[in-house]
């Protein structure tokens, strides 16, 4: 490990008991605190009164301005074309192990440290490996699999290895006043949910009304705006069907939402750009592996070509429910991450 690093404080538990363990395994440490948007300012107060309990220096970075720019635009380009975006995939590379590592390095430390279930490791070839936290309940390597060698060999992940109760205990033992903090569920700048809300009144813009069809392009009804809806969605429609219905897609080009049966959202395809790969530069031959194609979703046993420098095609043993343009494609071998893309399309 390197001799200093610089902590990613959010004011959690995690991220305190990660600087507990950094500091355990012998790295001089400094707290930081990125300074992203406006919900984030009790965040700021917990992450820094365990800076003060762990006696350790704190400094707090406004990157809201990049925020803004590289995460919530983003974010809202996406809902706007009728894709669901992973904004947390976004800040990882961009601003915790981009803009934050770039301080780091300002301030003569060699890594960073975070509160992230996963682990990274040397592989025989030289590269450096993502691999799976080994908690399965609380593994986050799917929202790191577009980190690049770099990032992944300035990155310290010490809770890789533990459960949450663990880390509970060892925040309870060092008298972290947040040893008990609760989990943090929704997306940080958007604390209630409400992303169609967010998406007006960020923009100023009011979600255009549009037509529900089903698949033969049947009038149903009318939709309050695609921003509101998500490919699998069920509830929130308001309409009257004689079957349950589903979003089967979002068509931002004429501002329609495509609903049908449950059977008609599952899929052995997909395609996903924006790619990067961990353990090799590219694919030259098919590989077998699992791919997870959302946070929560179970990864299943699949084919993967890359067809150009920046273009996969997934080829799944059985169809999938709901594969949604805009989330992540996480492939793995086993515990380690290949690495994955954005989808695109089936």
């Amino acid at each position: 490990m390197a001799r200093s690093a610089l902590v990613a404080l959010s004011g959690g538990v995690d991220s305190s008991v990660a600087a507990v363990l950094a500091m355990r395994g012998g790295i001089d440490c400094a707290g930081a605190l990125m300074k992203l948007h406006e919900h984030n300012a009790d965040s700021e107060a917990a992450a820094r009164a365990a800076a003060g309990r762990l006696g350790i220096p704190f400094y707090v970075f406004d990157f809201s301005d990049s925020f803004a720019e590289q995460v919530i635009s983003r974010f809202i380009d996406a809902y706007s074309a009728g894709r669901t975006p992973n904004p947390c995939v976004d800040c990882n590379r961009r601003l915790k192990f981009g803009m934050l590592l770039d301080k780091a390095r300002e301030l003569g430390m060699g890594c960073i440290v975070t509160g992230h279930y996963a682990r990274v490791e040397r592989g025989e070839n030289g590269r450096f490996l993502l691999k799976k936290g080994v908690d399965s309940s609380k593994d986050q390597s799917y929202m790191l699999y577009s980190l690049s060698q770099g990032q992944l060999a300035s990155a310290v992940f010490p809770l890789g290895g533990m459960s949450k109760k663990q880390v509970r205990d060892i925040a309870l033992g060092a008298g972290l006043d947040n040893a008990s903090s609760r989990e943090s569920q929704d997306i940080c700048f958007v604390p209630d949910g409400d992303y169609a809300k967010f998406i007006v009144e960020h923009t100023g813009i009011r979600a255009r009304k549009g037509r529900f069809v089903d698949a033969c392009g049947n009038f149903l009804g009318e939709h309050q705006g695609i921003v509101r809806y998500t490919v699998g969605q069920r509830r929130g429609m308001g309409l009257s069907m004689p079957y349950p219905a589903y979003v089967l897609e979002l068509r931002a080009e004429d501002n329609t939402v495509v609903v049908g049966k449950d059977e008609m959202l599952y899929s052995k395809t997909l395609r996903a750009s924006d790619i990067n790969l961990i353990p090799l530069d590219r694919l030259d031959a098919p590989l077998r592996a699992r791919v997870k194609i959302r946070y929560r979703h179970q990864e299943q046993p699949a084919t993967v070509w890359q067809e150009g420098d920046d273009s996969l095609l997934i080829e799944f043993d059985e169809p999938q429910r709901a594969i949604t343009k805009g989330q992540s494609a996480v492939i793995y071998d086993g515990e380690t991450v290949i690495g994955g893309g954005t989808i695109v399309g089936i």
